[in-house]
């Protein structure tokens, strides 16, 4: 393809790209395919020649689009938002065309010193204070490794990297029982293993318990075991829990202990003044997470890492063969060893679009207004006499369930949310997600994709409202 057919398929494809954004709401908002139905479409060999552009492209509108769930749908209110927004799909544009691999200073000055500045813009913005230096990483699970990682090494002396985790003794991990599996993940990954990770008692609005967090690192030490990494969470994946950091902190301070902060949804929530108070303790956090590509209208992948001490970061991770020496080593920074890649996207471009475009006072006048409808939905559910709440409201995230009058058979319950869960989901007209609270089965709505509005989480209301009154008991 040369560069003047490329500009003429360009064309089409930025007018359909504008058309799919503008009309996203015509589509079912999850996929409405079987397993298997896209791969039956697909050719079991390979072209041996070149296809023209418009006969792919047709195949991408016939056979991948029905197959795609609509994450920037305005009735996706399923897991958490990986919203986007027009600034960052045009920055995305640049950042394919230029395809930079900027994993040294060198490679791409402007991609390094642009992420440099752009992460202390964001910092200013949640309210994080001078001392935390940032980095963009592809997702808060690769974050937590970088923690556990970290804290492996500085416990050990820097000895793990070098002789294996089994020379070293028992290293134990902490996280609530609400804590998103990443952590259990990065343990695995990190050689700690799953055993090793501990789970701390939670209180009754799902907050991790200090004095249990206490008694376990006292109780390990005991044993003979290394306690050497607390993740506490902001915003917890099922009901949106917010452990409290200054109590956590102050026993991670007593214990040498490293304290990461997984603030992955609601850490964009910081933004807003009114919710400053979720850091009371920051002083005591080593490192803190959370995805503009969630809450901030930033395309994935983009995750804000910060960190107090990036030599220890970059020393768990550093290695240097011949082929990545530069003569700017150790006069600028060189990302390749802040992640577990080498490799690396142009991921700041974006962010720095999206700032720039909407501005801090409209960002936070999005995040607010999301954070407010859930308030209402919250309210409407409350008041529904055959419905009920089944966690406070944390943010933009609410957890209920169909409880009809008459029906108190938990098992029976569980059943009857998760056929109308199915039924919802199969409709195409909103995407919702499942938890357990306490044990019960529990739906989740999550507000904040970029265009939701009022008459979105409106119509989702009236939609679960009349699907849930039609089910047979």
């Amino acid at each position: 393809m040369d560069t003047e057919e490329f500009r003429r398929h360009a064309h089409a494809f930025v007018d359909w790209m504008t058309d799919y954004l503008a009309e996203v709401e015509r589509y079912p908002v999850r996929a409405q395919v079987k397993p298997g139905d896209v791969a039956a479409r697909l050719p079991q060999t390979p072209p041996e020649r070149g296809e023209p552009m418009e006969k792919i492209f047709a195949d991408f509108t016939s056979v991948v689009l029905p197959g795609i769930t609509h994450w920037q749908h305005p009735s996706f209110f399923a897991y958490f938002p990986a919203n986007s927004s027009p600034p960052s799909v045009l920055a995305e544009m640049l950042t394919a065309t230029l395809g930079a691999q900027c994993m040294l200073w060198q490679t791409s000055p402007a991609a390094t010193e642009l992420e440099t500045r752009v992460l202390d813009w964001l910092r200013q913005m949640a309210g994080l204070p001078d001392g935390f230096t940032g980095v963009i990483q592809d997702s808060a699970s690769s974050a937590i490794l970088c923690a556990l990682l970290t804290a492996r090494e500085r416990a050990t002396g820097w000895r793990a990297n070098d002789e294996g985790v089994n020379a070293v003794g028992p290293l134990k991990v902490y996280c609530s029982t609400e804590t998103h599996s990443a952590t259990e993940k990065g343990a695995k990954i990190a050689g700690l293993g799953m055993r090793n990770v501990r789970k701390i008692a939670v209180d009754d609005r799902f907050a991790m318990r200090p004095d249990a967090l206490e008694a376990a690192i006292r109780e390990d030490l005991a044993a003979g075991a290394t306690p050497i990494c607390v993740v506490a969470s902001l915003g917890t994946t099922g009901v949106g829990a917010m452990d409290p950091l200054r109590p956590i902190g102050e026993a991670c301070r007593r214990h040498g202990v490293w304290l990461h902060v997984d603030a992955a949804w609601a850490g964009s929530a910081l933004i807003l003044s009114e919710h400053r108070g979720l850091l009371d303790g920051i002083e005591h956090v080593d490192s803190f997470v959370f995805n503009p590509h969630k809450w901030l209208f930033t395309n994935f992948d983009c995750s804000a890492h910060y960190v107090r001490d990036p030599d220890a970061l970059v020393r768990t991770l550093e290695i240097l063969p011949a082929f990545l020496k530069t003569r700017e080593r150790g006069h600028v920074t060189d990302y390749r060893d802040w992640s577990v890649q080498l490799g690396r996207r142009f991921r700041a471009l974006k962010l720095w679009f999206v700032i720039r475009s909407y501005g801090v006072a409209e960002l936070r006048r999005m995040v607010a207004a999301h954070i407010a409808l859930a308030r209402e939905a919250a309210e409407w559910i409350a008041a529904a006499p055959d419905f009920e709440l089944m966690a406070p409201r944390s943010l933009a995230l609410v957890n209920f369930r169909y409880h009809p009058a008459g029906l108190d058979d938990g098992a029976m319950l569980d059943r009857l949310n998760e056929r109308l869960l199915e039924a919802l989901n199969d409709s195409g007209e909103l995407y919702l997600t499942q938890n357990r609270v306490h044990g019960a089965y529990a739906i989740r709505l999550a507000i904040g994709q970029t265009t939701t509005r009022r008459r979105h989480v409106e119509a989702a209301w009236e939609k679960i409202q009349t699907t849930a009154r039609a089910l047979p008991a």
